[in-house]
């Protein structure tokens, strides 16, 4: 399998094949990201991909369960594409049981309801989506180049094509002056998209991006350990669900929280509370530990 540049992956597709079909992110302007910032958005050519599936050891043919489609949002794959790509991952991997990408609600609006509702019936079935905000103000100003409201028409097309989506939210990104209003609306946004699955991140300023900059000149001030747990507080508290796995669990995070919603809602909304009133620093995760 061949690779161009840092390949990513959700921290549940460990364990998935990773296939990279286009190469880079079709939005890459967020001011907090740098993960493709040397890599230009393009497609990667079909006739590689291809080599590549075609090309695998039957061992891993054989053991395959899970693929995942990088880089940053294989759906600006056209419709055709999809299709046949899916068809052959079928027919090369005789126990495939997932196939899922990253996406953007940009994407998801580029396909009617039919092409979605044909590309799960494909076995592409489940998607990470980055909301990383249910606030307006916060998305324009990490230049996101979405609205609130076109992500969450865009994750519910999926959802009613029959996939099953994974929202991430991102602590601290409002900064201190609108922490409290990016968390309330985060919540509320959560529960208009109603995932599957809810993944909460915590904000690390990467060097070289544009929010590294502001932080440096003092035009964004990023919330303490605290505040950001102040804030996930408040994001559970808004979040009223159908049945979703809520996780902050990545290694970004200071302290991990999970449960299933609405389920857990009460005893997480309690242990937070509880170190809240009386924080441990001894149970956080330390600066120097923390990563993307």
């Amino acid at each position: 399998m061949r690779y161009q540049g840092a390949v990513i992956r959700p921290p549940s597709e460990a364990d998935s094949l990773i296939l990279q079909v286009t190469y880079g992110c079709s939005n890459n302007g967020c001011t907090f990201c740098a993960t493709y910032l040397e890599k230009p958005f393009r497609v990667r050519p079909f006739s590689e991909v291809v080599e590549d599936v075609r090309g695998l050891p039957l061992a891993v043919k054989r053991h395959a369960r899970r693929v995942f489609l990088a880089d940053g949002d294989a759906l600006m794959l056209p419709q055709s594409r999809l299709l046949e790509l899916l068809s052959l991952l079928h027919d090369e991997l005789p126990h495939l049981e997932r196939v899922s990408s990253y996406a953007t609600a940009q994407s998801l609006l580029r396909k009617s309801p039919e092409q979605l509702t044909r590309l799960a019936a494909a076995g592409l079935t489940l998607l990470f989506l980055g909301l990383e905000s249910g606030d307006d103000a916060t998305l324009e100003a990490c230049n996101k180049r979405v609205t609130v409201a076109e992500q969450v028409e865009a994750s519910r097309r999926a959802v009613n094509a029959g996939m099953s989506m994974s929202i991430t939210a991102i602590l601290g990104l409002a900064g201190v002056e609108r922490s409290q209003v990016h968390a309330v609306a985060t919540g509320r946004a959560l529960s208009a998209t109603d995932p599957q699955f809810i993944g909460v991140l915590s904000l690390m300023v990467v060097e070289g991006t544009p929010l590294a900059r502001r932080v440096a000149n003092g035009e964004f001030v990023v919330p303490d350990p605290l505040s950001m747990l102040s804030e996930l507080r408040t994001i559970l508290a808004h979040t009223n669900v159908s049945d979703a796995l809520f996780r902050s669990n990545h290694a970004s995070n200071y302290v991990s929280v999970g449960g299933r919603l609405p389920a857990d809602k009460e005893s997480m909304l309690s242990a937070l509370d509880t170190f809240l009133d009386a924080p441990d620093t001894g149970v956080m995760r330390p600066e120097s530990w923390r990563a993307l």
